[in-house]
């Protein structure tokens, strides 16, 4: 098959034109356009013939050219309309690609993907990178590899450890979910239009068996997201700050021994784990194990 390698600039600006597209700031519309880049991306999956895929904002084909090449079945969820009638011609060479209109917000994955599990790739608009990826990791979708590019700065969140200014409550929910590693940064030049700012290559394997033992998820995150809260407070200020009561608030970082003069920043995912061990353990009007509010 000897279709012209979409990830390149002059190829990239021929299609834009030939369809009079615009790229639309508003959706984060910049087209890859290196095509070291997209084999990368592509490869990093490990994908085999017929193997399912999800592609997340696929725009013109791009990386979903490279998914398409090694075989596997490509399901690319796009929202922008314009975009999917382009792919019609750009991808229609290919017949083990499905594109599917919406939004992947709102996508039921089960619906799209079926019961079984699949690999997830895709360039994430920077202005929902986070809603996407907490959306995929909430309702548990059964992805074992997903492979993201993401603005460098939300890279480095995702994969940042305790006591590092990028350690966040987004940096502990993905490491929770997944073993997360980021593989390579690329810088702005490789896009068209080119962003304001450089991305990052992350990938996430789906952990079999969390990294820790807590009695609820729910609660566990609400310890996680209370520490980060208000980053300037002591950890003992963030948790009354945001909903545990001074009194659970004592119990939790005596029985844990943990110093609340340290700021959420500073504590392990094994640290939170204890905290939401020692609320649950101790119920009282500050803590509900079932609804974790």
């Amino acid at each position: 098959m000897n279709e012209p390698i979409i990830a390149q600039r002059e190829v990239t600006r021929h299609i834009l034109s030939s369809f009079g597209i615009r790229t639309q700031k508003k959706l984060g519309q910049h087209f890859l356009v290196d095509e070291a880049v997209v084999r990368s991306i592509a490869a990093a999956l490990e994908l085999k013939p017929d193997m399912p895929v999800l592609e997340i904002g696929p725009g013109i084909g791009t990386l979903t050219q490279q998914l398409a090449m090694t075989g596997a079945k490509v399901t690319a969820i796009e929202l922008d309309r314009r975009c999917i009638e382009i792919m019609a011609t750009t991808l229609k060479a290919y017949d083990n690609v499905q594109v599917v209109q919406g939004d992947v917000l709102s996508i039921d994955f089960k619906t799209v993907m079926g019961d079984g599990a699949f690999y997830i790739a895709g360039n994430l608009p920077y202005y929902i990178t986070t809603p996407i990826v907490m959306k995929i990791l909430e309702e548990r979708v059964p992805a074992e590899k997903m492979v993201f590019m993401v603005q460098k700065e939300v890279a480095d969140r995702m994969t940042s450890p305790p006591g590092s200014k990028d350690y966040g409550a987004l940096s502990v929910a993905v490491q929770y979910y997944t073993e997360a590693c980021k593989l390579f940064d690329v810088p702005a030049g490789a896009f068209l239009p080119p962003p304001a700012v450089n991305s990052a290559v992350i990938l996430c394997t789906l952990r079999k068996i969390p990294p820790v033992s807590i009695p609820s998820e729910k609660l566990f995150f609400r310890v996680v997201r209370a520490a980060f809260g208000q980053r300037r407070k002591t950890l003992a200020n963030s948790l009354q700050g945001c909903g545990f009561d001074k009194a659970t608030t004592s119990v939790m970082l005596k029985a844990t021994g943990i110093d609340g003069t340290r700021r959420g920043e500073t504590l392990s995912m094994e640290e939170f784990a204890a905290l939401s061990r020692a609320c649950h353990e101790n119920q009282g009007s500050g803590c509900d194990e079932k609804t974790g509010l």
